[in-house]
């Protein structure tokens, strides 16, 4: 009978070597003597041994006991085979296939993984005014939601899943590629059961197997006051449901707004440009103005220019996420006029001679003064 080698010997380590140091020299070593990789007489046979040493190096009292005893103290709890190879477990070498082959081995035991439903969108057009003042909308869109008939387990009432014949019930498939640096085993999920490693015998007469059913749902949506063109609301839980019993995904209302055709936004702020005569700019009025609520009132001064802004405060936007609202802009645009009647160029040129050439009032009194004059 051949003598077993010194368990800290295999793993090339020293016996006071902590738990962190087991672990790095077992990964390191499993890598490089794992069958699939060392295609060299006897690796098997040194990855068994790895295997047997870090299964007790890593349990503090099978180490305890080692340390002790020597292999006496231990045989009986080492030789549990050549785990992760069609044992069923895998102890220490879930992380090893899970950073270097890429998962679990086929003979691991399959863990369950829950899958969220599919987010959705819905586009929504609403008005300027809604935007600004806020909305409840109520809209209707086709989802998927788990199935009344089987709950969403895919089968018929009754029935229970069975084990994939694929996998075996693993979930998983070895892939072999041939590389440079010889054979690597990837791992994957099954395809007939979806990584499940359970079928459904009998499918579900509503659903087909699928667990899932398409139906309209009616959602109510607030849109909140301020909102902008192209924002989104999002809806948690309002999406479609997930496979399996798995949470639904979530719903986004992507928010269109209709311009208004006397007011522009920016922000929180309005812009609304009024046209005025040259007389009102002359000798100033008094003219209506569009607000989102209705009209007001704003008071034209003489002498107004082209691009004089009036601030109607408080008359804009509401902030999304503060308090007050912006303002309302009024630019002023003096209109001059293309066309005139024979009296109304009579005046013009009255008025030509009265003002004369020079643009800068002469005494007197502004222009503006003779204008009123002028037009009264």
């Amino acid at each position: 009978m051949a003598v077993k080698r010194d368990y800290y010997d295999i793993l090339g380590v020293e016996r006071g070597a902590d738990d962190a140091e087991i672990k790095r020299a077992f990964r390191r070593l499993a890598q490089l003597h794992h069958p699939d990789v060392d295609r060299n007489d006897g690796a098997e046979q040194r990855f068994k041994e790895l295997n047997e040493a870090y299964r007790v190096l890593s349990d503090r009292q099978r180490r305890s006991a080692y340390d002790m005893f020597g292999h006496a103290g231990v045989d009986g709890a080492a030789a549990g085979g050549f785990e992760g190879f069609g044992g069923g477990g895998f102890g220490p070498f879930g992380d090893i296939f899970d950073a270097f082959f890429g998962g679990a081995p086929a003979g691991a035991r399959r863990r369950t993984r829950v899958v969220a439903g599919a987010d959705l969108r819905y586009d929504l057009t609403i008005e300027f005014a809604e935007a600004v003042f806020g909305v409840t909308r109520e809209i209707v869109f086709p989802t998927s939601v788990t199935c009344a008939n089987c709950d969403g387990a895919g089968g018929e009432p009754g029935t229970e899943p069975e084990t994939c014949p694929e996998c075996n019930g693993s979930g998983e498939k070895r892939r072999v590629a041939q590389t440079i640096l010889g054979q690597m085993v990837n791992i994957v999920a099954c395809g007939r059961c979806r990584g499940e490693g359970r079928i459904t015998a009998t499918p579900c007469a509503v659903c087909g197997g699928d667990g899932l059913t398409r139906e309209e749902r009616t959602v109510t949506v607030s849109i909140p006051a301020g909102i902008d063109d192209g924002q989104r609301i999002a809806l948690e839980g309002q999406g479609e449901a997930g496979p399996r019993g798995g949470p639904n995904g979530d719903l986004y209302v992507a928010v269109t707004v209709r311009e208004h055709p006397q007011l522009v936004r920016r922000g929180t702020e309005l812009y609304h440009e009024l046209p005025i005569t040259f007389p009102q700019a002359a000798l100033g009025a008094s003219l209506s103005v569009p607000t989102v609520e209705d009209s007001e009132e704003i008071e034209i001064p003489a002498g107004a220019q082209s691009g004089h802004e009036i601030r109607l405060r408080g008359k804009g936007v509401p902030r999304l996420r503060g308090a007050g609202r912006g303002d309302l802009h009024v630019i002023l645009n003096v209109i001059v006029p293309t066309k005139l009647s024979k009296h109304e160029r009579e005046l013009l040129r009255q008025l030509g001679e009265v003002s004369g050439p020079a643009v800068i009032p002469k005494g007197g009194g502004s222009v503006f003064d003779r204008l009123r004059d002028l037009f009264t």
